[in-house]
């Protein structure tokens, strides 16, 4: 297999937003509960955050973490998680069959997310409740004193407000396994509504409207466009979320999921710019993928849900805790290189979820915790892609997909940041053969300073994974790769394993702000 990529270091898609590099931990299975939060285990501090979590999402990296649900925030009364911890009350979950004990709430989540390193995304119920609480939850955050509201807060241990500036305006308000479903008219409405009011309370908050919960939605399309002709004029992004898996061993259908979320982003984006010139406005709209990871669904629909209804309510129950493949990286990656294809239209992205749940994080209650494969690309691409994304053009050996047609053997995406150091992030979708890859980037010189490839080892398959005893999955130096010079800029010279993804790390000849 060959490929051909050309760059020009001038041409850019757009600037990298850190909130591209975002994460989420919705009160869902294990996420939170021998999650993040394990009192009494043997790294966890007085707060029962467990240490040894906390210095793994250090290490990933997220820049925003969206926060409670999901599905769970839809019934979730955001008053059960303040005050006292021995006096919230023990509520069910109907999202997640689940018992849900308020142990952790606003407060704790504030505490572990600065301890993290991360902006929160607060996501509203909007389901079984609406404008008043979504105004009451506000002001309790964000309003520094005097009021009731903050006054609580304040008593409750948060002398300063929290400064939340981002808020989803519901969740998944399209599905009707969302409890407190509507219509896109009924929701339109009320996200206008709450919009206006949260606006009047604190001119500074970005509100999320949400759009469609997949693009196979039957809505899809005709819910982004009546929910944005309400709400265009008071919104500043619009979600949607997005999950692949493998079909039916379809896996080179799978590993082109990149190109379905290439499409899925321009056609949201062609309805934002549509309502906006329909309705005359000069604003941008940001694109939120607020949700988006790998999932084998299967384990959901034939194995979880079944065993959740079927049995009592339980607390934090093991919930979609999928282990992540060699496989599942590569796909990873690419979806990666994907937000970075369209940094011009994606303001926020989350790969949900954080710890355990479809996670690049697991723990095992009073053991150990443990990057899964999907771990490092995350990790690479968060602390790689700076600066801007650059425009490629991409040639040669191509790979036949039964959900995409013909794409690309080589996914690819680049960024170069205003000191001239330059990432390339390189997937190749080809099961069998390495791929010889030239890429011409003009305008620049530039040196290599790390490389770093996941790929099957010596010994392993497409379908190794990491567990809590061992982690075989993790990035290796790419063997052959090699840079050249010429008055118009460098050409990189490298060969892909076989099922692989990589990123290369350059800095400009001659020092680091040459």
């Amino acid at each position: 297999m060959r490929s051909k990529i050309e760059a020009d270091v001038t041409e850019t898609i757009g600037q990298v937003p850190r909130r591209l590099f975002g994460s989420f931990a919705e009160h869902l299975g294990r996420v939170v509960y021998t999650g993040i939060h394990e009192p009494g285990h043997s790294t966890s501090d007085s707060r029962g955050f467990r240490g040894d979590v906390l210095e793994l999402v250090r290490e990933l990296g997220p820049t925003v973490l969206r926060y409670p649900g999901g599905n769970f925030v839809s019934t979730y009364r955001w008053e059960d998680g303040v005050g006292p911890v021995g006096e919230r009350p023990v509520r069910l979950d109907p999202a997640w069959h689940s018992v849900e004990t308020n142990q952790f709430g606003l407060h704790e989540f504030a505490e572990w997310a600065q301890a993290a390193g991360a902006e929160i995304m607060y996501a509203l119920n909007l389901g079984t409740r609406g404008i008043q609480e979504a105004a009451d939850l506000l002001e309790y955050c964000n309003h520094p004193g005097g009021t009731a509201l903050s006054e609580r807060r304040r008593a409750n241990g948060a002398d300063q407000p929290f400064g939340i500036r981002l808020w989803c305006l519901g969740n998944e308000m399209d599905g009707p396994w969302q409890p407190g479903h509507k219509t896109a008219e009924e929701y339109g409405r009320l996200a206008a509504e709450t919009a206006r009011l949260m606006r009047m309370i604190d001119p500074g908050v970005e509100l999320v409207v949400a759009g469609s919960s997949n693009p196979e939605m039957p809505t899809f399309g005709s819910w982004e466009r009546t929910v944005l002709h309400h709400t265009a004029d008071l919104v500043d992004h619009i979600s949607l979320h997005a999950y692949y898996q493998e079909q039916d061993g379809d896996v080179d259908s799978y590993l082109a999921s990149a190109s379905g979320l290439d499409g899925y982003v321009r056609t949201t984006a062609g309805i934002i710019d549509e309502v906006l010139a329909e309705r005359g406005l000069d604003k941008k709209i940001g694109i939120s993928i607020d949700e988006w990871n790998v999932w084998d669904q299967r384990l959901w629909n034939e194995t979880d849900q079944p065993r959740l209804l079927a049995g009592p309510w339980q607390r934090h129950p093991r919930l979609i805790e999928d282990t992540y493949t060699v496989t599942d990286a590569v796909v990873v990656g690419s979806l990666l290189s994907s937000l970075l294809r369209n940094v011009d239209r994606v303001s926020v992205a989350n790969l949900a979820q954080l710890v355990n749940a479809i996670a690049p994080i697991r723990t095992e209650p009073g053991g150990p915790a443990w990057r899964q494969t999907t771990f490092h690309p995350f990790r690479l691409v968060a602390g790689l892609a700076r600066g801007a994304s650059l425009r490629l053009a991409v040639t040669g050996d191509t790979v036949d997909t039964a959900q995409y047609g013909r794409v690309d053997v080589v996914d690819a995406a680049a960024t170069v940041d205003d000191g001239g150091r330059c990432a390339l992030f390189l997937a190749n979708r080809s099961l069998a053969s390495a791929t010889d890859l030239q890429v011409r980037i003009r305008g620049a010189r530039l040196v290599p300073r790390e490389s770093s490839t996941i790929a099957p080892g010596a010994g392993q398959d497409r379908h190794t994974a990491n567990s809590a005893d061992a982690e075989p999955v993790r990035p290796v130096p790419l063997p052959r790769f090699t840079t050249n010079h010429d008055p118009e800029g460098t050409t990189v010279t490298a060969t892909l394993p076989p099922l692989s993804w990589t990123a290369l790390a350059f800095d400009p000849a001659g020092g680091r702000d040459a």
